[in-house]
């Protein structure tokens, strides 16, 4: 860190405590070169996600939407809701590994699919008849015909 008095870029943390709201953390430093002492504070920095939608209106990423997802594919389906927060999790996840400020919401729709083929297979056909539109029958038989191939061996 960077002394603010003599601008020198070494300083060793005397202090370190949570602020009030436990939303930072206060560190007390001192200069190894003028030994003045001066207060950083650390906070996370939130990266708010933007999903580029298929018409190119963008808006703020919402959990809860991929969960209403999920739960309307899961309907009648032997998935508990805990199962359905895992899959919300590790979608969130992933797209905060992307470290991407913005996101198409095809990509989003991809990562929830993959995660409801291991989960669900039911709940699969039912997320991907309604993401990748399926117009008639045929389409939801060749996506039928992909998966049946992906589970032979």
């Amino acid at each position: 860190m960077k002394c603010p008095y003599c601008g020198f870029d070494e300083s060793r943390v005397i202090d370190s405590r949570p602020t009030e709201d436990n939303n930072s953390i206060r560190r007390r430093r001192e200069c190894t070169k003028c030994t003045s002492r001066f207060t950083t504070y650390e906070r996370i920095e939130d990266v708010n996600l933007i999903v580029v939608k298929r018409d190119q209106n963008r808006e703020a990423f919402n959990r809860d939407k991929i969960i209403n997802g999920i739960i309307r594919a899961c309907e009648k389906r032997p998935v508990t809701a805990e199962e359905i927060e895992g899959v919300a999790l590790r979608v969130e996840t992933k797209l905060s590994n992307l470290l991407k400020k913005e996101i198409n919401s095809q990509e989003i729709g991809e990562l929830v699919m993959e995660e409801l083929k291991d989960l669900d297979e039911v709940a699969y056909v039912r997320f991907a008849s309604v993401y990748k539109s399926f117009s008639d029958i045929d389409t939801f038989l060749d996506e039928l015909g992909k998966m049946l191939s992906e589970r032979r061996p």
